[in-house]
């Protein structure tokens, strides 16, 4: 008798039943809200006409895509570095996809659930190539350019008193403050996450005079979150990353993924919906999974399009390169 309670109360509490106010919330306004950065090319920044783009807003599209199979229902919040942890607990936003780093205390005493890593990155430093600096173990005495409120400050300070090196810091909360003051001379190193450099520099009126130098000195797994609370809302979120991830690696995009509703593949059959059951776990639609690949595509897709060699960033895959291929990228099976 004492079993089947703990299984009944396992059963009532599980799956749909863990639903909670932001899903709720979500079905009920028929729009994901998305906090994104200030814009940063590559991750998520306006166009010349208004559109959000980048590696950043596609998981948010695709988040969309497998509540509504709709990649449109999303309504982009910008917002900094100090104000993206209120967004998501206050619920002035649904998900934070804007380059964030999951660490301890975010996961902790934040109130964050980090969803899986969407982009594998590490710290690292940009200085002028006049100044012939080749290695970040030459700025011992070096003034640098930090952002207030994020990792890099930490990182940067862990890093010179690890090699026993002195710095300087010039400071500010808004990060394009930042990069003006390094274009202006104010400090001899920039620093934050290599592919933040990469992508601010494509914003400079002579990229190529400028360098990044090699060393990469912390770990820097960034990856949508949620708030606490809602476990639902965590799964479908987490596992949308996921689907993106098992497409790629069952070979599906957005330009064939049709021609696979009739693969025989029991793997591809649940993940597309033919065979009936995820949806219903997570709360959606059989074909939530077809709709994310179909409407914003697989990973590979979502890095090339935005960070990868044909885009200003020229990003390789490296460590965001799918297990199979040496890199870090792997979905638990989808069943």
């Amino acid at each position: 008798m004492k079993k089947l309670s703990i299984l009944l109360l396992f059963t009532l509490f599980s799956g749909q039943a863990l639903a909670g106010k932001t899903f709720k919330n979500i079905m009920k306004r028929q729009k994901v809200r998305c906090g994104v950065t200030q814009g940063l090319p590559g991750f998520s920044a306006p166009d010349s006409k208004g559109n959000w783009k980048g590696i950043d807003v596609d998981v948010c599209k695709a988040v969309a895509a497998a509540v509504f199979g709709d990649p449109k229902k999303v309504e982009y919040i910008s917002l900094s570095s100090q104000q993206r942890f209120t967004a998501i607990q206050s619920g002035e936003v649904d998900i934070l996809s804007r380059v964030t780093t999951h660490t301890l205390r975010r996961d902790s005493e934040m109130g964050l659930n980090f969803a899986p890593v969407t982009y594998y990155d590490g710290q690292a430093f940009m200085v002028r190539k006049k100044d012939k600096i080749k290695s970040a173990l030459n700025l011992n005495g070096a003034t640098i350019c930090v952002q207030q409120g994020t990792t890099t400050e930490l990182g940067l300070a862990d890093y010179f008193r690890a090699n026993k090196m002195k710095f300087k810091t010039v400071t500010f909360e808004n990060n394009d403050e930042v990069v003006q003051a390094f274009v202006k001379g104010r400090c001899d190193a920039f620093t934050t996450d290599a592919s933040g450099l990469a992508s601010e520099r494509t914003k400079f009126k002579n990229p190529n005079a400028y360098m990044i130098l090699p060393e990469i000195i912390s770990k820097e797994p960034l990856a949508p979150a949620v708030g606490h609370g809602d476990d639902q809302w965590f799964d479908v979120v987490k596992w949308t990353v996921f689907a993106m991830l098992a497409a790629e690696e069952y070979g599906l995009s957005s330009r064939n993924v049709d021609k696979f509703m009739s693969s025989k593949d029991p793997k591809i059959s649940r993940l597309l919906g033919k065979t009936k059951g995820n949806g219903k776990a997570l709360g959606l639609n059989e074909k939530w999974a077809y709709n994310v690949i179909k409407q914003v595509g697989n990973y590979s897709e979502i890095f090339e399009r935005n960070v990868g060699k044909d885009t200003a960033l020229k990003l390789e895959r490296g460590p965001n390169a799918l297990w199979t291929k040496g890199g870090l990228m792997y979905a638990p099976p989808l069943r």
